[in-house]
């Protein structure tokens, strides 16, 4: 810290968010490996697996912004 602000910041790679909103699963979309877009409780919006679905915790990669997978409870 100087003068009472950051002047680094570490972040960790990854970080586990809570979906908040996502358009519903659609039947047969799996075959297809299309991605949806998904709103996480940050606000930031990822690409994901079109089998996530409201209310589930996903990892994201920090650097890239990027889907990882579900996160572990």
């Amino acid at each position: 810290m100087y003068e009472g602000r950051p002047v680094v910041v570490d972040l960790p790679n990854t970080v586990d968010l809570e979906v908040v909103d996502t358009p519903p699963e659609i039947k047969g979309a799996t075959a297809t490996n299309q991605n949806k877009s998904a709103t996480l409780e940050t606000g930031v919006v990822v690409q994901v697996p079109p089998f996530i679905k409201v209310g589930e915790v996903i990892r994201v990669d920090t650097r890239s912004g990027e889907y990882l997978t579900r996160a572990k409870d």
